[in-house]
């Protein structure tokens, strides 16, 4: 639903990845020693003397730092050695891993990624996933090898004044310090025990897990080891396998429960470290970013020059891709972007996986590159593994209770280059509405809402929902807001992107049971294959645009008009949005409307434009000279299907077109073909639900399904209510038009009328007696299940909480502010002010107290609804909430309106209408003693 969900944000990313680092000339002025991989011959290298300046730490000259090393030959005594970047001995008996670095290869920049290769299957802790990747350097000092990361964001010509300023006022980290071993007495190379590093907790697995568990975890050295060990000449591969203990010293208290291991108290995690070289001299140019167009950046601060406006450098992150022929109009790259699909991926989704993939290839084509994009299937008996920084992966994997996609990449931190990415899919995505997810109305009566919306704040997080407007209303504006980093590796600076949760699976299952209760469609035909099919390649095309440098562009999805949508002339040759990169929501034609695609055939323009800007290739030698060309690139922002708006531009909830699993440029209208579609299932639930033999638990499931589609849709709404269309133009891109332009007063007016008929209205939720006794719960209880405490359904607490969120919502100081804003933002008449948005809310909510009919009845769900509002009101009047002073005086008019209203209304009511008296009578009462109450001062 529209920021429903943010689904577990156990984002963790751990790739261990070792790389010198090629920089081009035009990057490398301002780049320390300890910083630039050298670009001289190995020979050269070891005969260069760094200057006092550039040199961070010069290596102690103590000619006796040698001693107490034992001879090389012992300590490699028993060892099994691999040969590559660096040359390995791992002794078994011991558990030993040595290294041995080469005098050339110190004060040299590596990349370090490291991916958790196996998992618990829960709580954030899964197979696969990412959990960091970070620049480091190998540093002598004395007969010790610092481990350390050095400090790149801040940066400044070398020969400069105030480079000597900027290498010592901000420190670089050491990570670990390694004892020399040994030194070979001819290569002078030096010996290294690497356990301490490896073996030690350099992920941070122990905060992560012990937080994500809510027990503490220590590591167990007698149960960790090293597993593979494999050198190649550009990387080394090592897998370290951690013992994990939940005994805390205390006898008396007990391990998290884990259901899905066999016992609680003791596991082991696998982590890969990748220690690569990159590339040299490979002529990759940094490109310029534009905040036009949605590229994840790479960015540092250059002190070297006070003149610029901004002191920082932005470059895109991009492949280093190169036509074969230069000269001609279309050419093959001189190496593809390759991508694996994991032999773990099940054989009826590769053809679609494939097919996403590859949809990506229209776009270069554009720009002059064939096949720019390449997809190949890893055999079953592959002797490499996915995780191997050398393969771009699609990787599925399995858990009890994960429901995401993750399409992170790895990038040369200097230059934004693109080196490695790799792919992750939950499996149970197409399996979502076979679980009992509950709905997140039901959530919150089991006070479980709010975990979902915990990790609010991390910018690039996929999945916003419902719960961050639900947070917000809980977490007081005084307080700074704050979220747990759950996260592995983030101590490391690493910002990976989780994508596509539960909402998106949601919107599969939903579509599915669509396509069965409106089609008669059956779960094995062609028509429900070709569902999934589409569902697959549009989750794989999002997740590769990631991996290729793209952004989220949550705007995307309003390209077409509602009418459009279904009109399959115009979706495949456009695209049913203008990029993938969207969170797009399944397309349900309305009832009575032939059904056109339900998931994008194709990549959109937007797609098209931004890889035009990150890819076209620009002859310059500098990432300046470019600047010109990507201009005149950038400015076709204004195009209407060209608009941009990512994870930043979601959370002020403003522009009602910059959602997530929202849908066309007329949200009004097809929010209400939504709302439609959901009344329409829920009565053939009724009638077709459950099948003969199947359980009850069944109606439960689907009724949650469409309740949380209802609540998405109902959700979007409230955004044209004070909002504001908001662009990235900048000055001259668009003649007349400004970043900031109102919602037209009479689309807010309709959004509040729409509001009134589906939310506040108490009539879509008149429910049969005969389905909400079918709303059983499922009763198994073992490892793996959480029955349900409560037996019953709670429909009134449900209903009534999707109608507080809206009210909440529309009620924010943030939009109540944004009313008294506009008032100056728009011309005289044109605005929608806080008076009128009271008015309209006081009359929907308590309009039959306000125009009383004889022997005057009022329904339980409409009681509950109106105790709402008007607590919302006592609250703004004494200052309970945050609210504009002119929202608190206005607040405190219309209570008064309103108990006059009561009074009159009290006449209408029968002695025998005990609740509808007694709801009256303490809705006046509590108003009176409002009214009367000392005012409150700031």
């Amino acid at each position: 639903m529209k920021r429903v969900s943010l689904v577990l944000a156990f984002v963790f990313g751990l790739i261990l990845v070792i790389v010198p680092l090629s920089v081009p000339q035009s990057v490398a002025r301002w780049l320390p020693t300890h910083a630039v991989a050298n670009q001289s011959s190995p020979a050269q290298q070891a005969d260069s003397s760094p200057s006092p300046e550039d040199s961070p730490r010069k290596p102690s000259d103590d000619g006796d730092e040698e001693k107490g090393q034992k001879p090389f030959e012992q300590v490699i005594q028993d060892t099994a050695t691999s040969n590559g970047l660096f040359t390995l001995y791992q002794n078994k008996k011991t558990g030993k891993l040595y290294a041995e670095i080469k005098p050339e290869q110190l004060n040299q920049n590596y990349l370090a990624v490291m991916t958790l290769e196996s998992g618990i299957g829960e709580r954030g802790i899964y197979s696969g996933l990412p959990i960091g990747d970070f620049l480091f350097t190998l540093r002598r000092v004395n007969n010790a090898i610092q481990f350390v990361v050095p400090n790149i964001n801040f940066r400044a010509d070398r020969g400069t004044p105030i480079r000597r300023s900027v290498d010592r006022s901000f420190s670089d980290s050491i990570l670990q310090s390694l004892p020399i071993r040994s030194t070979h007495p001819q290569r002078k190379s030096v010996l290294v025990e690497l356990n301490p590093l490896l073996l030690g907790d350099l992920p941070g697995l122990i905060p992560v897990v012990s937080f994500a568990l809510s027990k503490p975890y220590t590591l167990d050295q007698a149960t960790s080891y090293f597993d593979q060990v494999k050198a190649f000449p550009s990387n080394v591969e090592i897998e370290s396998v951690y013992g994990l203990s939940g005994s805390s010293g205390n006898d008396t208290e007990l391990p998290s429960y884990i259901a899905a291991l066999p016992d609680s108290r003791a596991f082991s995690l696998k982590v890969r470290y990748s220690l690569s070289q990159l590339p040299q001299n490979n002529g990759y140019r940094p490109r310029l970013a534009d905040d036009r167009v949605g590229y994840f950046i790479t960015a540092y601060r250059d002190y070297t020059n006070d003149a610029p406006r901004q002191s920082f450098v932005r470059y895109i992150n991009r492949w280093h891709l190169e036509k074969q022929d230069p000269t001609a109009p279309l050419s093959k790259p001189k190496q593809p972007i390759t991508f694996w699909i994991e032999n773990t991926v099940p054989l009826e989704y590769r053809d679609a996986v494939r097919d996403g993939v590859l949809m990506w290839n229209r776009a270069y084509e554009k720009i002059g590159f064939k096949d720019a994009i390449a997809v190949q299937q890893m055999p079953d008996n592959a002797d490499w593994d996915p995780a191997d920084v050398r393969y771009n992966t699609i990787r599925w994997f399995n858990s009890t209770d994960a429901i995401f996609a993750l399409g992170p990449s790895r990038v040369n931190p200097l230059t934004g280059e693109i080196l490695d990415a790799d792919i992750l899919v939950a499996a149970d995505f197409t399996r979502a509405l076979k679980e009992d997810y509950r709905s997140i109305a039901e959530q919150n009566q089991m006070r479980s809402a709010p975990f979902a919306a915990q990790l609010l704040g991390k910018e690039n997080l996929c999945n916003y929902g419902m719960a961050a407007r639900y947070l917000r209303r809980q977490t007081p504006s005084t307080e700074k807001k704050s979220s747990p980093r759950l996260r592995f590796g983030s101590h490391l600076g690493n910002d990976q992107d989780l994508c596509l949760g539960l909402d998106g699976a949601k919107q599969y299952a939903v579509g599915n049971m669509a396509l069965s209760l409106f089609q008669n469609v059956l779960p094995n035909s062609s028509e429900m294959k070709d569902y999934v099919q589409q569902f697959v390649r549009e989750l794989i095309a999002h997740e590769i645009g990631h991996t290729l440098g793209l952004r989220h562009n949550f705007h995307a999805s309003a390209m077409l008009k509602p009418e459009e949508l279904n009109n399959p002339e115009i979706t495949r040759k456009r695209g049913l949005t203008a990029s993938v990169m969207d969170y797009n929501p399944v397309n349900l034609a309305p009832q009575g409307t032939k059904q056109g695609d339900y998931f994008t055939h194709i990549i959109g323009p937007y797609d098209e434009w931004a890889i035009e800007y990150g890819y076209t290739p620009i002859a310059a030698k500098v990432p300046q000279a470019e600047q010109r060309t990507l201009d005149q690139i950038a400015k076709k922002a204004p195009q209407s299907d060209l608009s941009y708006a990512t994870d930043e531009d979601i959370f002020s909830f403003l522009d009602p077109k910059v959602n997530v699993f929202d849908m066309s440029g007329d949200l009004l209208t097809y929010s209400q073909w939504q709302m439609d579609n959901a009344r329409k299932m829920w009565e053939r639930i009724n009638t077709r639900y459950p099948g003969e033999g199947e359980s009850f638990s069944e109606v439960r499931v689907a009724f949650n399904a469409v309740f949380d589609y209802y609540f998405q849709y109902a959700t979007f709404l409230g955004d044209y209510v004070g909002g504001q269309f908001f662009n990235r133009y900048k000055s001259g891109d668009a003649k007349g038009r400004l970043p900031f332009e109102p919602v037209p007063l009479e689309q807010q007016r309709l959004a509040l009328a729409t509001l009134q008929k589906n939310v506040f209205s108490e009539e879509p939720f008149q429910f049969p007696p005969e389905l909400l006794n079918k709303l059983a719960p499922s009763r198994w209880s073992h490892w793996g299940t959480q029955p349900s405490i409560e037996l019953d359904y709670p429909i009134h607490d449900n209903i009534l909480f999707l109608q507080s969120i809206v009210l909440y919502d529309l009620l924010a100081p943030q939009r109540l502010a944004r009313l008294r804003d506009a008032e100056l933002k728009t011309q005289p008449g044109q605005a929608l002010t806080i008076p009128d948005l009271f008015d309209s809310l006081q009359t929907s909510i308590w309009g039959d107290v306000i125009q009383p009919t004889d022997n005057l009845k009022l329904s339980s769900l409409r009681r509950a609804l109106q105790r709402q509002y008007m607590n919302l009101l006592v609250d703004m009047v004494l200052r309970q909430v945050d609210a504009p002073e002119d929202a608190r005086t206005v607040a405190r008019y219309e209570l008064k309106q309103l108990h006059r209203s009561i009074d009159r209304a009290m006449r209408k009511v029968s002695d025998r209408e005990i609740y509808t008296k007694a709801h009256l009578e303490e809705a006046r009462d509590r108003i009176a003693k409002t009214l009367d109450a000392p005012l409150q001062s700031r």
